[in-house]
């Protein structure tokens, strides 16, 4: 079992930044790839970032060159740094860990990101 405790999300004006944290616990040695996804209302949950252990990351287009995603291993945490924020960023983001089984996988409670223009 993984347990994910998320923190860092708020309301911030356009062109502002939040920075959101995941910390994991439990089997965390079986777990590969950690991320954020989000959703917002009426739409489906969508990949905003993912890292792998290695440090390999991968961003959703629409986030390129605004967010970055770090991964502290000693820590278990992830990071994920949001720069020049867009209304359209609004949404619940929530975290993810994928264990080495690329089946299971594990989610944090989510944490609210509002940005007003």
């Amino acid at each position: 079992q993984v347990q994910l405790v998320e923190s860092g999300g708020g309301l911030v004006q356009a062109g502002g930044s939040l920075r959101l944290s995941c910390a994991a616990s439990g089997s965390i040695f079986s777990i590969n790839v950690m991320g954020w996804y989000r959703q917002a209302p009426g739409k489906q949950r969508e990949l905003v970032a993912r890292i792998t252990r290695d440090g390999i990351t991968n961003y959703a287009d629409s986030v390129k060159g605004r967010f970055t995603l770090s991964r502290d291993n000693a820590k278990n945490t992830v990071y994920l740094q949001m720069n020049s924020l867009k209304p359209e960023d609004t949404a619940v983001y929530y975290c993810n860990a994928l264990l080495y089984s690329m089946i299971t996988q594990y989610w944090g409670q989510g944490t609210q990101v509002t940005v007003s223009s």
